[in-house]
């Protein structure tokens, strides 16, 4: 039976006994909307997208009983005003309008029994796990349909500065609703410990899709991040291995920043290296997150990728305004991979909600590396009661 299916008859019964074991107020139900339009111009025959979806999330959690609680967690993801002129990568318009990757679905997007005693935490079923900053592990929640894992998780807090986590993970409930869904026999140990100038990280995932096949994907690496002053500052590497082509590649970052008061400043450096044509992955990572957000380094190029940015952020009229400037380069040779602009401004208002507009632009580079001029923009309105 898979883990989620054992958490779902778990919650299950600890939900139907809240009425007498639990006192009514200790459990919690809570309802989240997201409504986003999105459209995409690519410099291609495609036709420009354009997306108006609505993403509808009900979540109930239990009260705690001996030290177990559970969630269950229902997500949908609809077409409004039928503005569905875009690829949504499940079979809609795919190879006439540019991809915008939200699906119409409706799943089961979290159901977990977790017991939580003194130091040590155990969660068994479907669940969101991130790890650090996403760049390995996380959630993808940009997307209307956001991933999980069915999974058992163990964390232990040994101390005020070091802690652990372990997670085994049998599926893989992706961004393109229950048909693009893998099945996994993934492994990611995590170890944290703080020091006086930040903290250190080491970590290994190991995964590997469930098909039959010699697929490993092997990561071991360390990072460390801290803050001092006005000053922040980070750094990262990583070593993979990957089974399937027999190539080793290598993951750097490097990151300082600057607060200003008003405005903070920072330069980064990252590179996901290439050997035997075969480009560092990070198949679990929220990879919206990293190397633009017109999305073209979902997937890390055969000639690898190095991406210098800068990127100021600032509190304007009660709400945040992030601006990033991206220049990419081959990491294997000398090709220009292009550059990009990223702008985000988002703002709470009304206590339970929030407003923004995103925009990314996309500027190809060299002839031959199969990437187009592309422009993305987002507006959004949320919603949580």
């Amino acid at each position: 039976m898979k883990l989620s299916k054992i958490a779902v008859l778990i919650t299950a019964t600890l939900a139907s006994t809240s009425l007498t074991a639990f006192a009514a107020n200790e459990s919690k139900t809570a309802l989240d909307f997201n409504l986003r339009y999105e459209s995409v111009d690519q410099d291609n025959a495609l036709k420009d997208a354009n997306a108006l979806t609505l993403r509808t999330r009900l979540t109930h959690t239990t009260a705690s009983y001996n030290g177990f609680t559970g969630v269950v967690e229902f997500e949908d993801s609809r077409v409004i005003a039928g503005v569905d002129d875009y690829n949504n990568t499940n079979g809609l318009n795919a190879g006439i309008y540019s991809v915008v990757a939200d699906p119409e679905t409706t799943e089961l997007d979290q159901a977990f029994i977790q017991y939580k005693k003194d130091k040590f935490t155990a969660k068994v079923g479907r669940q969101v796990i991130t790890l650090d900053g996403h760049r390995f592990v996380g959630h993808v929640g940009w997307r209307q349909d956001r991933q999980t894992f069915d999974a058992a998780t163990f964390m232990y807090q040994a101390s005020d500065k070091l802690s652990g986590s372990y997670s085994y993970i049998s599926k893989r409930n992706r961004i393109f609703a229950q048909a693009k869904d893998f099945d996994s026999k993934d492994h990611l140990l995590n170890v944290a410990y703080q020091t006086s100038i930040g903290k250190l990280v080491g970590y290994a995932y190991l995964l590997e899709v469930d098909d039959n096949t010699d697929n490993g994907l092997d990561t071991y690496g360390v990072s460390f991040t801290g803050k001092k002053d006005n000053f922040s500052y980070a750094a990262e590497l990583a070593t993979q291995t990957d089974d399937a082509t027999d190539a080793d590649t290598t993951y750097i970052m490097l990151e300082g920043g600057y607060n200003f008061g008003k405005v903070t400043a920072k330069l980064g450096y990252e590179s996901l290296g290439s050997d035997k044509g075969v480009g560092f992955s990070t198949p679990l990572a929220t990879a919206h997150k990293f190397n633009g957000w017109a999305d073209q380094f979902l997937n890390t190029p055969p000639v690898g990728l190095e991406d210098v940015y800068v990127t100021l952020a600032a509190k304007i009229l009660g709400g945040g305004l992030t601006v990033t400037y991206h220049d990419f380069s081959a990491e294997e040779g000398s090709a220009d991979l292009g550059s990009e602009i990223d702008a985000v401004y988002a703002k709470g208002f009304a206590k339970h909600y929030k407003a923004g507009v995103k925009i990314a632009s996309y500027s190809a580079g060299d002839a031959g590396t199969g990437k187009v001029d592309t422009d993305k923009i987002w507006l959004f309105v949320s919603a949580t009661f």
